[in-house]
């Protein structure tokens, strides 16, 4: 495999790069969410979407029954309601990540979605908390791989397998019971949680390539390092304009997107490679990386935050995209700043965890919606639902809003018979 170590270039997302995000551009910006949207569930939360798919990228559906896989937690308004009675659910909403288990939904027509319970049972998977990942529909028979992040204590990348059936009662999920453990930080590619405990490494989407036929995995990650110790480069500068030379404490932002290869055909083994993006200097979370091939090219689209952005440069919540002609780079930012669909600047906290589909459609989840234009410091409605679906033109190296579709909608892009 050094053939592949040595065929990677990896591309920084450079500051100069960061310098060209403009919040509030009609043709990146996702439209507003209004403040009576619908929610899937009174009883669970839900965020990080993650449809069923194949290794090509294309969204399936089962039997007629679109399928989607979530970050879920019980809303627990017995623990966050005071003496008064008053619920708490913002408190409920931000700590919910410490409860977090991945559960799947179904429906008939893509957007009105009904709850089909965990995947995992209580004591499969073997850390405190189930995050993100990819559900992956191998054939005809049903069988499913389950790619997604163990975290506490520690993190660690791995996959569960099970079966999926339906009829026209719906759908049901069995199996999932071993879970096959398959790589963590290393140290010397990528961050460990040893040299900053604020590292990040999580986020599995696999995938084959649809030019060489082999099985790989994007990640996020940080580079390797001390926290803190990282030297901004020249090439991660980028060509800058006087006056912006100054980078703060930009040295503690090192996210970058990470990349790995199966060394088995059964995908249980893995080595890991360089990065593909490293934002060094630039932010510090390159999260739930994903591929879009399309026109012979590689569309490597990331989410990523406005508070995790370095000292002089800034953008929105929202996924950001790069553009190549090969997998293993040099890579371009899509539209010139690597932008893609960012949050409106008057309601900056709306939406987040962007998917974006090989058809174009993007899906997010709700986070939360100001009572009044902009105005977080006063009331708020918190989300943890889906949001309206969008949908992106991608052309060479740039991108266009062009539709809103209801909240939701993710449709199949093939049906699969599983007999």
């Amino acid at each position: 495999m050094k053939n592949l170590i040595d065929k990677v270039k990896t591309t920084a997302w450079s500051r100069a790069d960061a310098l060209k995000v403009r919040s509030d551009d009609p043709t990146t910006t996702q439209p507003l969410v209004g403040i009576d949207f619908p929610v899937m569930s009174d009883e669970v939360f839900i965020w990080d979407t993650m449809p069923l798919k194949k290794y090509d990228g294309n969204i399936v559906s089962v039997n007629g029954w679109s399928v989607i896989f979530t970050l879920t937690a019980e809303r627990q308004p017995d623990v966050y309601t005071d003496a008064e009675g008053n619920y708490d659910i913002d408190s409920d909403w931000v700590n919910r990540h410490s409860r977090a288990r991945i559960c799947f939904w179904y429906s008939k027509d893509s957007k009105n979605w009904t709850f089909g319970g965990r995947v995992m049972a209580d004591g499969v998977s073997p850390t405190t908390r189930e995050w993100a990942g990819t559900p992956v529909l191998l054939n005809e028979q049903g069988d499913i791989e389950l790619y997604y992040t163990c975290v506490t204590p520690g993190a660690t990348i791995v996959k569960v397998k099970g079966k999926i059936a339906a009829d026209g009662n719906g759908v049901r999920l069995s199996g999932f019971r071993e879970v096959i453990e398959l790589f963590s930080a290393d140290g010397f590619i990528y961050q460990t949680e040893e040299q900053n405990e604020y590292w990040g490494f999580r986020d599995p989407s696999p995938f084959i390539d649809p030019k060489d036929g082999n099985l790989y995995m994007v990640f996020e990650g940080n580079v390797a390092g001390a926290r803190g110790t990282h030297v901004i480069t020249s090439e991660d500068m980028g060509d800058v304009p006087p006056g912006y030379e100054d980078v703060g404490g930009a040295r503690y932002q090192t996210g970058c997107i990470g990349f790995a290869v199966a060394k088995d055909a059964e995908g249980n083994d893995w080595q890991l490679l360089p990065p593909l993006i490293t934002a060094v200097g630039v932010n510090d979370q390159t999260e739930r990386p994903h591929f879009v091939f399309k026109d012979g090219k590689y569309y490597l689209f990331t989410i990523s935050h406005k508070f995790t952005y370095g000292d002089g440069v800034t953008g929105p919540d929202g996924v950001y995209g790069f553009v190549s002609d090969s997998l293993f780079g040099p890579y371009e930012p899509l539209n010139g700043s690597g932008l893609v669909l960012g949050n409106p600047s008057s309601q900056p906290y709306q939406t987040y965890s962007h998917c974006v589909m090989p058809n174009g459609l993007v899906t997010s989840f709700i986070d939360t919606i100001p009572q009044s234009n902009g105005d977080y410091n006063g009331s708020y409605r918190v989300g943890g639902t889906e949001a309206p679906t969008v949908q992106i033109k991608i052309k060479g190296n740039q991108t266009f809003m062009v539709k809103e579709f209801d909240y939701g909608y993710i449709p199949p892009m093939e049906n699969v018979i599983v007999k």
